[in-house]
Order: structure tokens, then sequence, then C-alpha cells
């Protein structure tokens, strides 16, 4: 299964669950000046989530064309330092626009990552996932339901692991929609011995971040005298966030996402190039 079926697949299972699929935005975003670059599906829906816009669909898929090379999401720094990251890639993602929320969320990751190639799913061994929810701080309560709702669905209670805010709470920006974060990630390695809980968010590519599920409950405001307050969003939504790249490396069975069928032919052909071909 190369990265175009892959893509392909992702967005005909929501379709299939209701959700419209909308093309991706461009990458320089026309009215939002808080970001010089789109970092993330859900820009484009910005204004939905804030309740200041409406569509004619409350539930829809996108495969989001994403830079990340400066600002609070900035992956450049890493480019070269580790398997996964690059400062441009593609995120596919599901948003409900106060429609469902958590278990809706969560059972559509758990099937279609789980569920049957056959049928138009991933097929992802069970044994190899993990899944972080966020273990709360003095401003928001630990988000125990999300945790429930995975060991409901079948995870197993010791994959379940909570993390603070840094890994499990998502914001765009210094302000804007934002709120706790559910990740999944995949066991990469060939040792089994290393398929343990220690290395989720850990050092390292053997085990690796495949999707972000955010629940975006609040909006992040910046107060007059520079404070910042968390209000409650006017409907519940989610947002979620899956790395093309990354999905494609573990079902292509490679360790880096450039040798992925998205991102190797480009390197063999820029190779190609320096030498004089």
């Amino acid at each position: 299964m190369n990265g175009n079926e892959i893509r392909q697949r992702f967005l005909e299972y929501f379709e299939r669950n209701g959700h419209k699929i909308v093309h991706s935005s461009p990458l320089l975003p026309s009215n939002d000046p808080t970001l010089l670059f789109a970092n993330a599906g859900m820009n484009q829906f910005k204004d939905v989530f804030l309740g200041q816009d409406k569509r004619e669909y409350s539930r829809a898929t996108t495969s989001q064309k994403c830079i990340r090379a400066g600002g609070k999401h900035n992956d450049l720094d890493e480019v070269g330092k580790t398997a996964r990251h690059h400062t441009f890639f593609e995120m596919l993602g599901n948003f409900s626009f106060g429609d469902y929320f958590k278990e809706d969320a969560i059972r559509f990751a758990w099937d279609f990552l789980t569920g049957s190639k056959d049928e138009g799913k991933l097929g992802l061994e069970k044994k190899y996932l993990w899944f972080s929810y966020f273990g709360g701080d003095d401003d928001v309560p630990a988000d125990n339901e999300a945790r429930d709702l995975w060991i409901k669905n079948g995870a197993s209670p010791d994959r379940v692991l909570p993390f603070d805010k840094k890994d499990n709470f998502w914001q765009m920006g210094d302000t804007g929609p934002c709120g706790p974060c559910s990740e999944i990630h995949y066991f990469l390695g060939d040792d089994e011995a290393d398929n343990v809980a220690k290395w989720v968010n850990g050092e390292g590519d053997t085990t690796m971040e495949i999707w972000n599920l955010v629940f975006m409950q609040y909006n992040r405001i910046q107060n007059a005298d520079g404070t910042f307050t968390l209000e409650n969003l006017p409907a519940p939504s989610v947002d979620t966030g899956a790395g093309l790249e990354r999905l494609t490396a573990v079902l292509e069975g490679h360790k880096t996402n450039y040798e992925t069928s998205l991102i190797k032919p480009i390197v063999d052909f820029t190779a190609d190039l320096a030498m004089g071909k």
C-alpha cells in the first residue's frame, strides 16, 4: 500500500462516515495574520471552531499541505536528526464542528487503523500501537475520558499512557482554539524487547507518533496585562492530524520517511541532477 493509496483510503473512509472531503487550503493563509504558513489541517477551519463562520457541513476530512519551518510548530531544527521530521508534509485529518466529540473520534481512529484492509482500512497490528492522553495540570483536569474510551475500543490498559501539556495539549499558536489531545504511536523497531512504554514520546525513532486527536474545547486569549485565559468554545469539536509520510513508512515497512514512495523518488531525482544525469 503506497502513500497515494493511504491518502485515498483515509479520505474515503471518513467520507463513508459522513464527512465532506475538503481540498487542502493554500500554504500561505489568506485571512489569518497569526500565521506565515499553513501548519496544520485545522487552519482553514479556525473561524468555524470559534463560531465565527458557518459551513454547509458539520464533518470534514482533508489532506492538508503544511510547512513547519518556524514559530510555535517548528520542525526545521529536527530535519536530519530524526527519521520522521521534514519541513513540508501532508497532514490527514478529520474534523467535527460541534457534531461528534471524543467517543466517535476515538472509535473512528481505532477502526481505521486496526480494521481490515479488505474493507478499506489499514490493518495495523494492535500489539505495536500505543496511545497517550493528557494527564492534567493546575489549569485543566486529566482527560480520563479519552483513556477509558481507548480501552473500551480494544486497547490494552497498559498501552494507554498519561503525559503532560508539552505532549498532550495542542494549540495552533499563542492564541486561538486549543484543547487536550490523544496521540497514537506505532512501534517500528526490530527487537520486540524495545516495544515498551519508555519509548513513547521518548528518544529515537523506534516508536513514532503517527496520529494526534485534538479535542477542541477552549479558546486561548491574551489579556491586556499579557497573561492568557482559556475560554470554553461555543461547541466542543474535533481536529485530528495524521502524518501521511509517517503512515506510509509504517505501511511500506521503512524505518525513515525519506525511504517512502512519497519522498524517495524526489531524493533520487535530485541526486541524479547533482550527478549530472
